[in-house]
């Protein structure tokens, strides 16, 4: 969620109850809860303020409450299906091996990556919710994605298991330009009545431009590998961001790329 106007900050804002629409244009899902931003944003007299990442725009964890219930039953002919949250296909061949296992053969088919139909057994006609409760009680290892998750807006960056880099080059340098104003006072002297004070703004200008690294990634060599290279170089974390985006683009990162 964003502020509108000029809201200087979300920092311990709330969103009021706000209603969800779908295309066709009825209410499905209710927004409401606390907006955590990652950052601040503070200011003084003066002037004078202090600011980190963007205040301005937050997100709401597990915000919204579906309301609407969608059509359908939860078990129609005798048959009954579960949606993984993350589809794959490994992870869904793995259940049903695992309901298949305890229950008989044929009684579970994978038809795609996120859809698992199941058969209910005639033991379990009359009580759905036992099967359903049984099966729930199976364990199935999930089979990770690789994953790299960037909040651009923090600086923040975790890369899950199994994410790799083929070999590349890379050259990141920084650009830093500094502004600073300071306000002087014309005075005159007390005995000049034609003068008058002014004030006069002196700026300055400083632009620091760091020397380009070049780095050498190595095949078969992970995300952490890299960010401890980038860290021994003095690349900050908005740096390292700028460089896994660059390295997909360039098809050197095998992962999915995930910007929040």
């Amino acid at each position: 969620m964003s502020s509108l106007g000029d809201a200087s900050s979300l920092e311990g804002g709330e969103l009021i109850m706000a209603p969800m629409k779908g295309t066709d244009g009825n209410v499905y899902v209710v927004a409401q809860g606390a907006v955590s931003i990652g950052g601040f944003n503070i200011s003084g007299g003066a002037n004078n303020s202090i600011r980190k990442n963007h205040s301005t725009v937050g997100r709401i964890p597990n915000g919204g409450k579906v309301t609407t219930r969608g059509p359908g039953s939860m078990v129609r002919d005798g048959t009954m299906a579960w949606l993984l949250h993350n589809p794959d296909f490994t992870t869904a061949q793995r259940v049903t091996n695992a309901i298949n296992m305890v229950f008989g053969g044929g009684t579970a088919r994978a038809m795609d990556a996120q859809r698992i139909e199941v058969n209910v057994p005639e033991a379990f006609f009359s009580q759905p919710v036992d099967f359903i409760a049984r099966m729930g009680e199976l364990s199935a290892e999930a089979d990770q994605t690789a994953k790299v998750i960037i909040n651009e807006r923090t600086g923040t960056i975790i890369a899950g298991a199994g994410v790799r880099l083929h070999e590349a080059a890379v050259a990141h340098g920084n650009l830093k330009v500094i502004i600073k104003t300071s306000y002087d006072v014309s005075q005159p002297n007390s005995f000049n009545e034609s003068g008058r004070t002014i004030v006069t703004p002196s700026v300055i200008t400083d632009v620091e431009e760091k020397e380009a690294s070049v780095i050498h990634v190595p095949d078969s060599g992970t995300v952490s590998d890299v960010v401890a290279v980038l860290n021994e170089v003095g690349a900050s974390p908005r740096d390292i961001v700028a460089i896994l985006q660059a390295l997909k683009v360039a098809g050197a990162l095998q992962a999915e790329l995930v910007i929040m």
